[in-house]
């Protein structure tokens, strides 16, 4: 994106990843034989911050209104709404809130004493970055400590802590904003490793901000961009800021005229070329974004996922599009095509640190660790898609990692021990992705690239993309 907009100003130029709110109208909560507005939507905030943090648990699940936790589903909608607003941006802020906390407390809190970590965490994400009023968020959080035999004796503490919290958050929080790194070391140290500290510090700021919301369209971006409120981009893709309402209460959507894609993710069905009448096979589908694209695009698509759950939403959208694809429940593993494809691409399942912007728990639920453990399932699926390519073929690999073990240093070694050939992409070749090409001709995208003038409205998501064939 070259030089970043300054990130850390303060409190009022940082979006919270929800509706502001200025109140709460929570259900009622009974408390020693009396019912206190708001606390059940505080208790299961914390509750559901520990299972991210201590459980490694990630959010979309815990909050899923059909299979979440049972403590966030037992909530109204409009508290649910509040839990995850509250939740995102503890995460989002985790690091300055744990250092501004840090300065209240005579001692570090006891490893054991996480349930009063979180309990803190949760006032202090209200207090300071949310519109909620101080002495609600205060007065909850003691009442919350008060509840739980594991913090009563420490509703003191809480109270002293947050209220210092709140008279000093306008004069402490720009320069704690300024000064911290929002990750988990493991995951700053490996940002700065890869794109040096300076693109780090622009990756990691930008993962303070709400990422926009694009849309794939099957025509006419300019038009879209009009009746939706966006822009559109130099790949294409129409980015709405602040978007209003329900995605489904937009115009076009019942009659399929776009689907949500994020700006990266649609840039590796692109890569292939002219696939028009082609054979092409889009593995780990789900949801359906890059099946659409390829339909679109004139291919014979089959569209292959493991998950028979994924297929079903994946079969729903392509529905609403009015598109259709052949689609196959299999581990792609043991995938036996009746005849090779002319194309193939695999999206493959990876760390996800690409998407921090939009998923603030990743840095929390991921390890180093697990980033080496997925890059040897993505080397064993990569290693399968191309025996399923006919000699010749195209193969696209992409994910939506942030991490070279993923991608860059995957692709070289791939390279290095198996049939596939390089088939480097060029400048000029796609549309819109020139600044994103590396030297080597693979795409590498962060969510410090792509400059519109805010932070809002710029950037998206950590991918990784490379292009090769299968040798004849």
């Amino acid at each position: 994106m070259g030089a970043q907009p300054d990130r850390a100003q303060g409190p009022m130029v940082v979006s919270v990843g929800a509706p502001r709110r200025t109140g709460s109208r929570d259900q009622d909560h009974r408390d020693g034989g009396e019912f206190v507005a708001g606390l059940a939507a505080r208790k299961a905030a914390a509750r559901l911050l520990a299972a991210v943090i201590d459980a490694r648990t990630p959010l979309d699940g815990l909050t899923d209104h059909e299979n979440g936790h049972p403590q966030y589903k037992a909530l109204d909608l409009r508290d649910r709404g509040l839990v995850r607003a509250i939740l995102v941006t503890a995460l989002r802020f985790r690091m300055t809130i744990v250092g501004l906390l840090a300065r209240r407390l005579e001692k570090p809190l006891p490893p054991n004493a996480t349930a009063l970590s979180h309990i803190l965490h949760v006032a202090a994400a209200q207090i300071l970055f949310l519109d909620i009023p101080d002495s609600a968020a205060v007065d909850l959080a003691v009442t919350h400590a008060k509840s739980d035999p594991r913090t009563q004796r420490f509703s003191g503490l809480v109270n002293g802590v947050l209220r210092t919290l709140a008279r000093a958050k306008e004069t402490e929080l720009p320069a704690a904003l300024a000064a911290t790194d929002e990750a988990p070391e493991w995951f700053s140290d490996r940002l700065k490793a890869t794109y040096g500290a300076d693109k780090a510090k622009q990756i990691l700021a930008a993962h303070r901000y709400e990422a926009p919301v694009d849309f794939s369209v099957r025509a006419d971006p300019a038009l879209w961009a009009e009746k939706l409120g966006g822009i559109v981009l130099p790949t294409g893709t129409v980015r709405v800021e602040n978007l209003a309402g329900a995605v489904t209460d937009l115009p076009g959507f019942a009659e399929g005229a776009w689907w949500v894609q994020d700006a990266a993710a649609s840039l590796p069905a692109r890569l292939f070329g002219d696939v028009s009448g082609l054979r092409v096979a889009d593995l780990c589908a789900a949801p359906g974004g890059k099946t659409a694209q390829l339909i679109l695009a004139g291919a014979r698509v089959t569209a292959v996922d493991t998950s028979k759950n994924r297929l079903a939403r994946l079969a729903q959208n392509l529905d609403r599009l009015g598109l259709s694809a052949e689609i196959v429940q299999a581990d792609l593993l043991k995938y036996e095509p009746a005849e090779l494809f002319d194309a193939v691409l695999l999206d493959a399942p990876c760390s996800s640190t690409g998407t921090v912007r939009r998923h603030p728990d990743v840095p929390w639920t991921k390890t180093a660790a697990d980033v080496e453990k997925l890059a040897d399932l993505q080397r064993r699926l990569l290693t399968r898609a191309v025996t399923l390519v006919r000699p010749g073929g195209r193969i696209v690999f992409s994910n939506c990692s942030l991490d070279p073990l993923e991608g860059e240093d995957l692709h070289r070694a791939f390279l290095n021990e198996t049939t596939a050939v390089d088939d480097p992409l060029r400048q000029g070749e796609v549309a819109g992705i020139d600044p994103f090409l590396t030297a080597q001709g693979t795409l590498r995208t962060t969510p410090a690239d792509l400059d519109l003038g805010t932070p809002e409205r710029s950037g998206l998501d950590g991918f990784f993309a490379a292009r090769m064939r299968r040798a004849l």
